[in-house]
């Protein structure tokens, strides 16, 4: 049988996408660093726990034995990708994860010919945001005549869990960044500008999430910048560890996702569209799960991936409560 291995299934996300993984009636082992915890948790889904480290190298391949897919759920995923998806290479497990830190996808992009070798896939990203502005760019960009730029913009309501704090932390250390001429530059202003989530414009900041890299292999739109409008207590700031694990129910019940994208064709046309979901912890779990039931199914393709390239331009829609709107 095929089995799903969820690394970091006792983090604030990882937990949410277990429970998800056992509704849906996956196949899975939960694995991490702690066993207590991963026991506790165990006992609870009833399914099997692992417990291990990542910091050998040597060792990590054997601890996938018997594992089709990894979800990774641990951040900051900086800390933690490298291993698991040179770990997925060598013993052919396709490689996933949840993340928005932009030098993840770089890794991914690095190890695309050593993992297509292999026939394995690397697909970070199968959460929000990536999943909806993936979906998104490639939906609109069908509709627009040679796309030659895109900008994404990223609404972020609500409290912030601890350990997106940290992956936070790692998108800003990874430098302000815009795609330009299908090249990576280092942005040299920092402008803010103003983008309309579908309640009026609002000013948005420059931030370089994993977009900068999956839209570029999605839509092969040359040049590309990346923008969020923070709203509440989001992107806390203080002593991070003491951030509790993450939104109560009732707070991302209160708190809806939206992303805008902004494309313009060669003929100087501007195209918007928004698109709208439930909040962005709600949204993971199930678009991860989705996306590792089909990848189980047989859905994959060798080598750095993005969402929309292996599932499709609709994908983010198949998420109950998502819809698109044109602007």
């Amino acid at each position: 049988m095929k089995t799903l291995l969820i690394y970091g299934a006792t983090g604030y996300t990882g937990r949410m996408i277990a429970k998800q993984a056992k509704d849906a009636g996956l196949n899975f082992v939960i694995a991490g660093r702690n066993k207590e915890k991963l026991d506790e948790l165990a006992k609870t889904l009833d399914v099997r726990a692992h417990a291990f480290a990542l910091d050998d190298a040597g060792a990590l391949p054997r601890h996938l034995d018997g594992i089709t897919v990894v979800l990774n759920c641990a951040g900051p995923f900086a800390h933690t990708s490298e291993s698991l998806m040179r770990a997925c290479i060598i013993q052919g497990v396709h490689y996933l994860d949840i993340t928005a830190e932009i030098n993840v996808y770089r890794l991914a992009e690095s190890l695309h010919d050593l993992a297509s070798t292999a026939r394995v896939m690397l697909l970070p990203g199968v959460g929000w945001d990536v999943v909806p502005t993936d979906c998104l760019a490639v939906t609109i960009a069908e509709k627009v005549h040679e796309p030659v730029r895109l900008r994404i913009a990223l609404q972020v309501a609500g409290s912030m869990s601890r350990g997106s704090a940290f992956s936070v932390g790692e998108i800003i250390s990874a430098g302000l960044l815009a795609r330009v001429n299908g090249e990576l530059t280092t942005k040299t202003d920092a402008k803010t500008d103003f983008f309309d989530f579908g309640e009026g414009k609002v000013e948005c900041a420059p931030l370089s999430f994993g977009d900068l890299v999956t839209a570029w292999h999605s839509t092969g739109i040359p040049n590309i910048e990346m923008y969020v409008h923070v709203s509440g207590d989001a992107f806390p700031s203080g002593d991070l560890s003491r951030l509790p694990d993450g939104p109560s129910q009732e707070e991302r019940a209160g708190n809806v996702a939206r992303a805008v994208v902004e494309m313009t064709g060669v003929d100087g046309d501007i195209h918007h569209a928004v698109i709208e979901t439930v909040n962005g912890y709600s949204y993971t779990p199930l678009a991860a799960v989705e996306a590792v039931r089909r990848v189980l199914s047989g859905t994959s393709q060798p080598g750095f991936q993005t969402p929309a390239k292996v599932f499709g331009a609709d994908f983010a829609l198949s998420i109950q409560g998502t819809r698109i709107s044109i602007l």
